[in-house]
């Protein structure tokens, strides 16, 4: 799955987590793309099942593609 950053960036800080955002900017590209960056987001403490989560209830649309 492909994402922006800025829209993980937004979801991460409306929730509060805004070392993680730090980590996520820093870190990761700015279209961010699970299969190639799952080390990455490991890293900043995302896994993928934590992602889809956080993505699902951070209310993110038209900006992920399969």
């Amino acid at each position: 799955m492909k994402l922006d950053k800025q829209e993980l960036l937004r979801v991460l800080r409306t929730e509060g987590d805004n070392s993680t955002a730090e980590k996520v900017e820093a870190q990761l590209p700015d279209q961010i793309d699970t299969e190639r960056d799952g080390d990455a987001l490991a890293a900043v403490g995302l896994d993928r099942t934590q992602l889809m989560a956080k993505l699902a209830a951070g209310g993110f649309g038209s900006s992920l593609t399969a």
